[in-house]
Parts: C-alpha cells; structure tokens; sequence
C-alpha cells in the first residue's frame, strides 16, 4: 500500500512538472517561465563587463604602446568570445535544446567534469565575485568624490585642493546596495542592468569626447610604439606596469564566472545556448569598440602621463559639469554591476542553506507585503538578514583597504584563467568527447596555456601594486 501511494506521488510530481513544461506559464524544469532575450542578456554582459575597469584602459595602452595596447585588446576580445560560445553550449547537458539544465557555473562543472574540479570552480568564481563587489565599492565612492572635488575646485577658482576622506560615500554606496540586493533574483534584475548598460555608454561616450578634445587642443597623437619609456620609469617598473597592463585588459573582459547564471534567464525556443552565443557577439563587439575608441582616445591626448582613471585622473577640470555627469553615470553603473555580480554568490548561500535546514521558517518562508498600485513583494527574513551582512561586510573591508582595487585585480588575475578559459575548454572537450593528441585537442590545450602564462605574468603585476600601496598605507584615514 505504502508503496503504491509512493509511486501515485511520484506520478502526480512528473505529471504535474510534465503540465508545467507544456503551460504558458512554466518552463520545461517545472519553474516560472524565463523571459530573457539577446537584448536583456546583451544588457547584463555590457553592464558586467563594461565597468569603470574602461577608464583605466589609457593607462593600460600607455604602458604597452601602439602596437601591443590594440594588439593585446583585440587578442582577448577574440579569446574571452570565443570561450564564451564553448561555455553557453554546456548550459544543458545531453542534449542542446531539451537536456537538463545547468542552473549556475557550478552546475556545469559538476554535469561535465565532476570531481574536485567542482569545488574548485566554486572556489574561483565566488572569491572572485566577492572580490568585485569590493572593488566597485571602491570605485564608486573614488567617482562621489570627484564630483565633490569638482564643484569645491571650481568655487575655489583651484586654490583648494580639496582633499577629502573616502569612509562616508563607501558607506552611502553601502546603503543603497542593501536596498537593491533585495531585488530576489537575477531574472528580476533586467531593468537595473538596461539602466546601468545606458550610464556606461553616457561615461564611456564622455571619457572618449575629453580624449578627443584633448587630442585637438594638443594638436598631435601623443605615446609612442613601445609605450611608456625608460627614463620615465625603470626598467623593473615597466616589466611590472605591462603585467599589470594584459591583466587590466585581460579582465575588463571577464564576464564567464557569470554567464551561465545570465544564460538561465533566458526564453526558449530558441535554445538558449544559440541566443546566449549571438548576446556575447554583440557584447563583446559593443565593449571592443568602446575599450579600443576610449583606450586609444585617452593615450593619444595624454601619452605617457596618461591617468589611471580616465575621469578622475584629470577629472576636476573643465568642464566640471560634464565630468559631473559623467562621474554620476559612473555611480548609476556601478550599483547595477554590483548586483549583476553579487546574485549568484546570493543564489549559492541560499541554495545551500535551505537544502541544508528545509524545515527552517526563517530560512524558506515567504512573508507577504502588500504595495500599493503593485504586487505583493515577497519578503524572506533570511534573505533580508544574509544580504544585508554581505553588503556591510563588503563595505567595511573596502573602508580598511580602500587600495583594494590591487587586491580585486590580484582575485581577477587568479580568477581569470580557470573561469574564463579552462574550466570551458575541458567542458567542452569532455563534451563532445574530443579525442586525446588529436588537432582540435592540442589547439584548445595550447589556448590554455598561453591564457595561464598571461594570469600568472598579471597575479605577479597585481602583487607589486599591493606590496607598493601597503608602503604608505594608514587605516581608515585614506584621503583622496
């Protein structure tokens, strides 16, 4: 008897999934129907990629020159599109339009290789989030700034220089980051990433236009072929500032440690997989352009006093008002960035906590709060409470090391190669069971590498940032 009433369960469970699949309303996996589209999907990789890492580009290309600056940025445009298109097919396992979905990286790793490879990559994609939103913590509060130091320099008629502590808008970031991690899920998030993809082109668009008009101004391109110059800088200085230069550039690309979360957000048919590859051509033709016409732009008007932020490097000046608004674009961006990297490390924790406690109320309960003129928004405690610790965990580390944008880079330099290039090389080879020692197989092996050699070269550049920052450094008391 017991076992019959087990078996009707486990009927009435795939009839009902089974239901789901063919309604309107659900998926095939039996959960609410995915609305994405190469435009919401595009707009999640531009607003992840296109950070304000776009401003330090200059910097970058004036370490490495005119041949090797583009050279090195068309290099990992290529890469990070092409291993992108190897990671978007392992979202369903079996096969690419009806197999089993892989929900997170992680979810992939563990369908395609199994094994310790699985923590491993949980490891790398989640120190490395962690990582960012520290870094955009940092970042957004340099960009409050500016605008402030703008205004007061502009009043001042550039007697005062302004100088003013970092604590109070980190933690102005900090604030407005609980309110937004509330957002549940990536699905949800589509209309902050679209907003956030729009400031990134308004910033971008005027860093370009000052470069432009700098340019002019000069009345010559500045830099030369081999970039900075010895003399300018030692010989060590300029090994170290070049490692730093690829692995600027190699992570202003970086998006893999998420794309697999942005892919599940999407409507099928299509298979999602085809969707996902056409959103990373247009996100990475879009960024490629921006980086090449910004990097370049910054480098011919300044050469080898390029900043290391394109717009608050030089940026309280003229016109201030324009540096003002392309500086709060900055913000805007960054507070979308933040969440686009953040909720899958939300995801994960919560996952995890109510596989482990099913029984907690106050892990898995929902609590209904009415909105006028909108749905109900459902309000979970442990959502509530873990979120909010993130974010001021997060706050306070970049309050203690407000240089941490070194420590991010070092996370992204370790985070770069097994993310972005060989957990989707060893995917897809497992995959489509690609034999050992043949032609496709040393070609993928061989990408892999030579990706290795460039984020230990990077991890090493990072490493000489930090050891130089924590020479001068004072806790809680940086000004900028």
């Amino acid at each position: 008897m017991g076992d019959n009433n087990a078996k009707n369960q486990v009927f009435d469970v795939s009839v009902n999934v089974l239901q789901r699949g063919n309604s309107k309303f659900f998926d095939d996996d039996g959960r609410p129907k995915r609305t994405g589209s190469v435009w919401t999907a595009s707009a999640h990789i531009i607003t992840a990629v296109i950070g304000s890492g776009v401003l330090a580009l200059a910097w970058a290309i004036a370490q490495l020159g005119w041949i090797a600056g583009p050279a090195v940025m068309l290099l990992f445009s290529f890469v990070t599109y092409y291993t992108s298109t190897l990671l978007a097919a392992c979202y369903r396992s079996g096969d690419p339009v009806n197999g089993k979905r892989n929900y997170t990286y992680m979810d992939a790793v563990r369908s395609n290789l199994g094994g310790v490879k699985v923590k491993i990559c949980g490891v790398a994609q989640y120190l490395n989030l962690f990582g960012v939103a520290i870094g955009y913590t940092i970042a957004s509060s340099i960009s409050m700034m500016a605008i402030k130091r703008s205004n007061c320099f502009h009043s001042s008629g550039g007697k005062n220089p302004c100088r003013m502590n970092s604590n109070p808008y980190m933690i102005a970031f900090g604030i407005i980051e609980i309110i937004f991690s509330q957002i549940p899920d990536f699905d949800q998030l589509w209309w902050l990433s679209i907003l956030a993809a729009v400031m990134s082109f308004t910033y971008s668009s005027i860093g370009l236009g000052l470069g432009i008009a700098q340019t002019a101004e000069n009345g010559t391109i500045k830099g030369s072929l081999t970039g900075i110059s010895i003399g300018t800088v030692t010989q060590t200085q300029k090994i170290w500032k070049s490692f730093q230069a690829l692995g600027d550039i190699a992570f202003a690309y970086s998006y893999s440690m998420i794309l697999i979360e942005i892919q599940d957000t999407i409507r099928s048919p299509p298979s999602e997989s085809k969707t996902m590859k056409r959103a990373s051509l247009v996100s990475v033709v879009v960024t490629t352009i921006f980086y090449m016409l910004c990097g370049c732009m910054g480098y011919a008007a300044f050469g080898d006093m390029s900043p290391g932020n394109l717009l608050t490097g030089f940026g309280f000046y003229n016109p201030y008002w324009l540096l003002d608004i392309a500086n709060a674009a900055i913000v805007i961006h960054l507070v979308g960035a933040y969440q686009v990297y953040s909720q899958p490390l939300f995801a994960f924790i919560e996952k995890q906590a109510a596989s482990t406690y099913p029984d907690s109320q106050f892990i898995n309960k929902d609590i209904k709060v009415p909105i006028p003129g909108f749905r109900p928004y459902n309000l979970n405690l442990f959502r509530l409470v873990w979120r909010t610790v993130f974010v001021i965990i997060t706050t306070v580390i970049s309050m203690v090391l407000p240089f941490f944008n070194d420590v991010a880079a070092l996370l992204g330099a370790l985070g770069f190669w097994p993310l972005t290039v060989y957990f989707p090389v060893e995917m897809y080879i497992a995959q489509k069971k690609i034999p050992r020692w043949s032609t496709r197989w040393v070609c993928l092996q061989t990408l892999s590498m030579v990706c290795l050699m460039i984020s230990i070269a990077a991890t090493v550049g990072s490493i000489a940032g930090v050891v130089e920052d924590l020479k001068s450094y004072k806790p809680f008391q940086t000004t900028y």
